[in-house]
This record gives C-alpha cells, structure tokens and sequence, in this order.
C-alpha cells in the first residue's frame, strides 16, 4: 500500500551537490576528483557532473556525455528538420522512414510506457497540444477543433518494423514527438558514454530529468531536493540517490490561467484537455527513459491508479501532489524521502 501525505509537496528536481564548484576540483592525493560542466542540449541547460580517478578522464568523461546528449538531438528533435524523427512526420501517411536503432529504441520504450499506464502516455499527442498552444496564443480549442484533431492523436497509428528498422505513421498530419521522454533517454546513454571514458560516478541533468550512477568521493549518495509545485523556491522534500534516475512532470511550467482555470501542457489523450488529478509527479526508477515517461502517463491517471502501477513495478517509486496540494508516496519511497514539515 503507499500512503498520502496531508501537506502539499513535491515538483520540479533540482540537484543539490554540496560542496561541489563548477569548475575542476580536486581532495586529497589519490582520492577521486569530482568536476561539473554546463553546456545546452536539447532545448534546455544540461549540466553533468564527472567523478573519476584524475582531472583530465573526469573532464573527458563530462565531453563524452555531452556529446553523446548533441548525438541523439540529432536523430531525435523534432526542431531540427533533417532529425529522424522530422522525416517521420514528414512522411506521415505516405511511407515508412529507416530509422538508426537508437531512435527504434525510445520509440519502443514510448510505446511500452504508454502500455503500463492505459495509453496516457502519448507521443502522438503532439496536434492536440499545437491546438492549445499554451505558450503562444494561449488559446482554448472548441470541441469541433479537437473532434478533428482526434485521429491524429491515434497511438495504434504508430507503426514500428524493428526488423526492417523502419517508422511509420500511418495518417497524414500526424507527429512523433519524444519530448516527454527523450531527455531520460539522453541521460542513460550519456551515463553509458561517460562509463566508457572512465568516469566512476556522476549526475546527467536535462532539467529535472536526472540520471545518477555511482556515489560521490568519500560514499555518500547524491542528494536532491524536490521543490513544491505551488511555491516558488521553497524545498519541500529531499531524497538521495545512487544509480538512480528522478523525473518530474508538473502543471507549472508551461500554463495559462483563464477565468482562474489553469490550462497547461499535459494532456489527457482520452479528452485532449489539460489532465486535472495532479499538480506534479516525481518517478524515481533505475534508468531515466522508465523515470522520464512515467511521470507524465501518472500524472494523467491520477495518484490512487499512479500508485497502483507504481507498486507493481520493480525499482520504482513515485511522489504524487494531487490537485487538494495533498502528497502522496509510494511504497518504494516510503522512509527514502523525507518530507520538510516546515510551514509558513
């Protein structure tokens, strides 16, 4: 069972590397030296922080990740009109695309996570969240706008030939958009690539989806902080991680408000409205690409089916605010992360 906390906590992940520099560092002879490195990818401020041996391998491994992250930009973002997944949209009802098996694999892992949380995870929902626009026109559609809409949004309409390594969309004016999992997925295989050059531990940041592996010189785990969804700045829950990934999704970033009604970005793919049963979701799983994309498909569901999906994956645990402001947490996370009970 998981059990509801009754002070509202919870939202976007922010790390918290205590007594770490943005510049190279060193301890003592012989001990590991920990350095962080800031670049942009993705749409977004990337920041990784390398532990290893020596200066120069815990630097290189820090390039290797970034690379690897610029790597799958290329093949993945759908800003960028020569990406993989641009020529799938492009191709939409006409014919398959060859894609490189990197994007073959978050695309299938898109659509297992759409499986385990009943379709509310949808990475075709991307005609639908044009219509509203929340950044821009800030716009309500009309139901007769959405009615139109609604095919396109068709997850059964995405087609994957993993022996042929091609993509296809099966209607005209549909799109592929990974943006709800995509920076998970960097963050594994940047780890990947920093493992490789030699880094022994270390953070891969895409926003607030995070990647850990390994701990910090002298054994502790990494230590984030979880920020409340309704007040800016204030730190309402902590958790610490070691070969861990953490994501959140929350109605406070992209958002209008009307009439005081708040419309945001995620939407439910049964409605093609904003999702209400959640102000954020945190997932705290063994890979970023799990972490990334469950978040989003729980906060559709809302916290008492969350939770019940949650409990029955291994190695997953999530921290819920419904739309009372009321925490939830999981039973994997039941003692691991500790809620600030400081008030106003």
């Amino acid at each position: 069972m998981s059990r509801a906390y009754g002070a509202a906590v919870a939202g976007w992940m922010m790390v918290m590397l205590f007594g770490v520099t943005g510049c190279i560092g060193g301890g003592p002879l012989g001990q590991p030296v920990l350095i962080k490195r800031t670049q942009m990818h993705m749409g977004t401020l990337v920041t990784i922080t390398s532990v290893a041996a020596d200066r120069q391998t815990a630097y290189d491994a820090a390039t290797a990740g970034f690379q690897e992250i610029h790597r799958l930009e290329q093949l993945l973002s759908t800003w960028i009109p020569t990406s993989e997944l641009s020529r799938v949209n492009e191709a939409a009802g006409h014919a398959p695309v060859t894609v490189a098996p990197e994007t073959m694999d978050v695309l299938a892992a898109s659509l297992e996570i759409a499986r385990l949380t009943e379709g509310r995870f949808n990475i075709v929902v991307g005609p639908a969240v044009q219509a509203w626009s929340v950044l821009d026109r800030q716009q309500i559609p009309t139901d007769s706008e959405l009615s139109v809409i609604r095919p396109l949004t068709d997850l059964a309409a995405l087609h994957l030939d993993r022996d042929r390594g091609t993509v296809f969309l099966a209607r005209t004016g549909m799109q592929v958009d990974v943006g709800g999992i995509g920076k998970g997925f960097a963050a594994d295989r940047a780890v990947i690539a920093m493992q490789r050059v030699g880094a022994t531990a270390g953070v891969v940041a895409l926003s607030g989806d995070m990647k850990t592996f390994g701990r910090l010189p002298g054994g502790a785990a990494f230590p984030f902080a979880i920020r409340h969804p309704r007040r800016e700045g204030e730190v309402l829950a902590y958790v610490d991680l070691a070969d861990e990934a953490i994501s959140t999704a929350g109605d406070y970033e992209r958002y209008f408000e009307r009439d005081g009604v708040r419309y945001h970005h995620i939407l439910d793919p049964s409605t093609l409205q904003p999702a209400r049963d959640c102000q954020s979701v945190t997932v705290v799983a063994h890979d970023g690409t799990m972490a990334d994309g469950l978040d989003t498909g729980i906060f559709v569901l809302g916290p008492r089916k969350g939770l019940e999906i949650v409990d029955r994956l291994p190695g997953v645990g999530a921290v819920i605010v419904d739309r009372e402001g009321t925490v939830w947490v999981s039973s994997a996370l039941r003692g691991k992360v500790r809620i600030n009970e400081q008030r106003e």
